[in-house]
């Protein structure tokens, strides 16, 4: 496998292009094709010559949409070929205010999170930054026609969520290197603000990127109050405490002046009642953090069971009551398989 020149920053493509012995205008037009989602191929401002000369040290396409689902709701679910062949999936979901892209960082993932598809056949590779920036390159130019700005800054995808396929901070310098390239002004320069990073608790890598001092939305991956309950489901939680959880959340607001939040998975039996819902305000009420409440997605090959609405709503009720920040998230794309995972692994298993 070649590699990968969306990986490069602009200050990177200079020095390759006057490497190759281009004039250094060259590289503004490179980038600004490579920004607007085209193969080196495709950008007509580079003669022909250049381009190959590029293409023999370089992944003509990186990424190509094997498929596209829609959702009567208007989410769009892509599943992405990588040059190697590997597969990672995206969600595309349309709100008033924007389209916001959930992005993958890993091929599979090795966190063995019961309520999670990404899991089940384990971590094939990282992603490079290049990989990572190239889904939402692709989607960008997809809808093109919902896009805002003019030449390389034209965009759609308006808000980026770390939350797909694999574990970003398990994956750390090649997502810091894509957060870097897409907040760059002169490319899609999406704010750091627009963008969510999930992690389940790698504390680590959490005081690490609170140090770095990027202002974006980090989100845990909390699913219990307690550290036995949530080894249950959550394999991370032998190695970090909530304890210890808590604490790197603190830090990265100290650092960052940004509020934290928690996800939590309503699993039926599991951690959703009158109890735990106590425990959660005790462990949370009074910390400049806000719970987002989500619905499983159940798994096939698992044998956790969603909660019904109703009862997500009153445990949603419950924590207002107690005093926390907290939402019940939408379902959206449930009629595509909207969570992560699921797609892969149901192309995968047909295809064997």
């Amino acid at each position: 496998m070649k590699k990968i020149i969306q990986d490069l920053s602009f200050a990177e493509l200079e020095g390759l292009v006057l490497a190759l012995g281009e004039k250094k205008f060259r590289a503004k037009q490179l980038y600004e094709g490579l920004m607007q989602g085209k193969a080196i191929t495709q950008i007509s401002s580079l003669s022909k010559a250049f381009k190959e000369r590029l293409c023999e040290e370089f992944e003509d396409v990186p990424v190509r949409v094997k498929e596209v689902f829609h959702s009567a709701d208007g989410t769009e679910k892509y599943l992405f070929e990588y040059a190697d062949g590997n597969l990672v999936e995206g969600v595309l979901m349309k709100y008033k205010y924007g389209f916001t892209q959930c992005v993958s960082t890993q091929v599979g993932c090795r966190m063995g999170c019961k309520f999670c598809a990404s899991t089940l056949g384990g971590l094939i590779r990282n992603l490079t930054a290049g990989e990572i920036l190239s889904q939402i390159l692709v989607v960008n130019a997809l809808h093109k026609g919902d896009a805002n700005g003019q030449g390389a800054q034209a965009r759609a995808v308006t808000n980026v969520v770390l939350m797909g396929s694999g574990e970003p901070l398990d994956n750390y310098d090649e997502v810091l290197k894509f957060l870097s390239n897409v907040t760059a002004e002169g490319g899609v320069c999406i704010s750091a603000r627009n963008i969510s990073l999930s992690t389940c608790g790698i504390v680590p890598k959490m005081y690490r990127l609170a140090d770095e001092g990027i202002p974006l939305n980090l989100t845990v991956s909390l699913h219990a109050t307690d550290d036995e309950s949530r080894a249950r489901t959550m394999p991370v939680a032998k190695a970090y405490k909530i304890a210890e959880i808590l604490k790197a959340c603190e830090h990265y607001f100290k650092k960052t002046g940004r509020r934290y939040y928690f996800e939590y998975t309503l699993i039926e039996g599991e951690n959703c009642d009158e109890e735990h819902a106590k425990a959660l305000c005790q462990l949370l009420k009074g910390k400049p953090c806000h719970v987002n409440l989500i619905r499983l997605n159940e798994v096939k090959e698992r044998d956790l069971k969603a909660l019904g609405d109703k009862a997500a709503y009153r445990f949603l009720g419950m924590l207002e009551k107690g005093g926390l920040s907290a939402t019940l998230r939408r379902q959206i794309g449930v009629d595509i398989g909207g969570a992560c995972g699921q797609l892969r692994a149901s192309y995968l298993e047909e295809n064997k």
